[in-house]
């Protein structure tokens, strides 16, 4: 496993991910702040959506509390004409890629259905079915390579496609497939998985008796595995991943161990499976301690810039709260209004339906007159 980050902040030398993040200046202290910035913030918004959700705000939240380093590393290490393919738990990916927490939200208090614009973020969609992200990116990679954008040795356009999922989704068999097509093609994507431990009550030694990052090798897709809480070593995995296959050198899978220190969504009860010393053992890795300490071996941060960071972090949490009790529900025939570009009929006799059946539930007064007159009488 590759780590440069320890958890109590020292620093390890790694000659190749070094010269990596040396050259793309993705290591700086300013930059080094600004994760641990980002991941406070992100933590705040996590915290204050499952609050939310507890309130009756939100109808599910797939919390990614303790999976800072691994999603913000992952983000930052891309360039902006890379394309990001999430699942429904990537919001320090999200984050990085400039995308508000309220637009996550949105999406899952069900008044959403992306929320942002694919093209101008370069980033996709949430997608909650498990695996069926990947078939999707190795498809809009191998596009990539058609357009001509792959390979060139500009690197201000060539491009490559970041594919996410977790250890649970690397069982489906989207997933394999992906594989063969990706290697088939020598696509340039990187797949990317949260080894977060559980899929769900399920635990990453029971779904694989091998490492993850050995999975990709039958296809012969090159991998590595690291440290998913160590901020610096997603940094130049990621990126080292994406510059090959941006040149056009093929797939790459990357395995980024973490833990997932909330349940698997707020409709899930972790106790009933996970140990309590567990929880314990990953709590004193936590990612975003570690950074801090190490910026302070750095003597690069002190206790007012910590201090600004939970600041602005409680700030986005209450904006948050306040937004989402502000919000009114939306129509919900507007769900019938771009499935597709131009009208079509099928989904113009749904909305026929759908209209019908409400109406079912629609006030009635001279149903409510009668009632109250005989009632009277």
């Amino acid at each position: 496993m590759v780590q440069l980050l320890a958890a109590d902040g020292t620093r390890t030398p790694h000659a190749e991910l070094d010269a990596v993040l040396e050259e793309s200046g993705l290591a700086t202290p300013e930059r080094l702040r600004g994760y641990y910035r980002d991941m406070v913030m992100i933590r705040g918004a996590d915290l204050e959506a499952t609050n939310l959700q507890r309130q009756g705000q939100l109808g599910l939240w797939a919390s990614a509390l303790g999976q800072e380093a691994a999603q913000i590393g992952a983000g930052h290490a891309s360039r902006e004409q890379d394309y990001l393919v999430p699942t429904y738990r990537e919001h320090g990916v999200a984050w990085a890629r400039g995308i508000e927490p309220w637009r996550l939200l949105e999406l899952f208090r069900g008044i959403s259905h992306g929320g942002w614009d694919p093209n101008e973020l370069r980033t996709h969609p949430y997608m909650i079915v498990l695996g069926s992200q990947a078939p999707h990116a190795v498809g809009y990679a191998m596009g990539l390579q058609r357009d001509g954008v792959v390979g060139t040795g500009d690197l201000s356009t060539d491009a490559a496609v970041l594919a996410l999922f977790g250890d649970g989704a690397s069982s489906e068999g989207e997933v394999a497939e992906s594989f063969t097509f990706a290697a088939s093609f020598q696509a340039p994507v990187v797949f990317y998985t949260q080894n977060n431990q559980w899929a769900i009550s399920v635990p990453t030694q029971v779904q694989s008796r091998v490492p993850l990052a050995q999975r990709s090798r039958g296809w012969g897709i090159p991998s590595v595995r690291v440290d998913g809480n160590d901020v610096l070593a997603v940094l130049g995995a990621v990126r080292t991943a994406l510059d090959s296959a941006r040149d056009g050198r093929g797939p790459v899978f990357v395995e980024a161990l973490t833990y997932r220190m909330a349940a698997h969504t707020t409709s899930d009860d972790a106790s009933r499976y996970r140990p309590a010393a567990e929880e314990e053992e990953w709590a004193a890795k936590d990612p975003i301690l570690r950074l801090r300490r190490h910026l302070a071996q750095l003597d690069e941060i002190d206790e007012q810039f910590v201090a600004r960071c939970d600041e602005e972090a409680h700030d986005l949490a209450m904006q948050l709260h306040h937004h989402i009790h502000g919000m009114e529900d939306p129509d919900p025939v507007h769900m019938f209004d771009h499935p597709y570009a131009e009208p079509h009929p099928i989904v113009d006799a749904e909305r026929a339906e759908y209209l019908e059946y409400i109406a079912q539930f629609e006030d009635d007064p001279s149903a409510d007159t009668a009632t109250s007159e005989e009632g009277r009488a």
